[in-house]
């Protein structure tokens, strides 16, 4: 069994949700307010703090307070696992195929002779 990532199931649920992942998307581009990123999704601020929270977590994100303001930042190296789980999904199941796809042409070769 390959080795996992203790964290993968907490990135994956913080990647799950269409809302985080566009709070992900805003903070590719800059860090931002807390109430910067709950402006364009429509939901209260608790609600967007519940969604950063769980980024936060997940370790996507850190966050900082100056004062009142709180300002989230997106920590792009956190999402390491995650690719490197994908890559090793890919590797095996391009493994299966191409077997797979070996097998098929053989039985086709030995059906025609």
């Amino acid at each position: 069994m390959a080795k996992h990532h203790p964290e993968l199931s907490l990135l994956f649920h913080a990647l799950a949700d269409s809302t985080r992942r566009s709070i992900l998307a805003r903070l590719s581009e800059r860090p931002a307010r807390v109430t910067d990123l709950s402006e364009p999704t429509g939901l209260r601020l608790p609600t967007v703090m519940r969604h950063i929270a769980v980024l936060e977590e997940a370790g996507l994100i850190a966050t900082s307070k100056d004062g009142r303001v709180r300002t989230c930042a997106i920590v792009p190296e956190a999402l390491e696992p995650v690719r490197t789980w994908l890559d090793e999904q890919r590797a095996t199941w391009e493994a299966r195929l191409g077997r797979l796809d070996a097998f098929a042409m053989k039985a086709m070769r030995e059906r025609s002779e």
